[in-house]
């Protein structure tokens, strides 16, 4: 029988086999547990107990998490020219329309997020086939196609971000590194299920929230007992 190494014996003290932590408890824990060398992300997946294959039981958001991501995010903004200068002034590391739009189509996606305008929408959708499978394509309902391009871009900076759930029922995001406090891994947990918890769908049927498990890059999941975030 192999021998445990140093951290997965770390984990094994730490972490009861088993057991589901309230979420407070998970913030703290997945901290003490992990040990890459690397500022690694915390992630949080909710398995939801729904049909994805039904229109009516997709789950699909945005949340502004209070203590930002931790990451850089790179924002191109696709614009007409009186909103550049908005644009720049708010954050956005590239602004643009025309030359951004054959630098995608010759392949380019150094980016995180694309924000635009309606009226610019009709140059983007010969984009789809190069953004949609990087899900990068720009979509009304998680607010990066708005007429306040300024606005959108300041928030994303600041730490929101878009999700949904996937064709297993479940939902995956990262919600901050692991060099946060705990408190602030807990504020973004907390934000991101109570955000959960309001889109749940009129005709989702028995246990919404079936299970909910915090890890880092690398690090064992930790069990939260849904019945803790429920208290909150």
């Amino acid at each position: 029988m192999s021998k445990l190494t140093k951290n997965q014996k770390l984990v094994a003290d730490k972490v009861e086999a088993g057991k589901a932590y309230s979420l407070k408890e998970a913030a703290s824990l997945v901290k003490e547990i992990t040990t890459t060398k690397f500022d690694a992300s915390i992630d949080i997946d909710v398995r939801l107990g729904v049909d994805p294959r039904k229109a009516n039981q997709m789950v699909r958001g945005v949340v502004s998490l209070p203590n930002g991501t931790g990451k850089t995010v790179r924002v191109l903004c696709l614009c007409t020219p009186d909103a550049e200068a908005a644009a720049k002034e708010a954050g956005a590391d590239y602004v643009g329309l025309d030359e951004y739009i054959e630098k995608i189509k010759g392949g380019w996606t150094d980016i995180d997020v694309i924000i635009t305008m309606p009226a610019i929408m009709g140059k983007i959708g010969a984009l789809g086939r190069v953004l949609g499978p990087r899900g990068l394509m720009p979509n009304p309902k998680s607010g990066t196609v708005t007429m306040d391009v300024a606005k959108a871009i300041r928030e994303v900076k600041q730490g929101k971000i878009d999700f949904k759930v996937d064709k297993s029922g479940i939902v995956h995001t990262s919600i901050g590194k692991v060099s946060f406090t705990a408190d602030q891994i807990f504020g973004n947990a907390k934000e991101f299920m109570a955000t959960i918890n309001k889109l749940k769908p009129a005709s989702a049927k028995g246990t919404y929230v079936k299970s909910i498990y915090l890890s880092s890059t690398m690090s064992k999941g930790i069990k939260v007992d849904p019945k803790s975030v429920e208290e909150i």
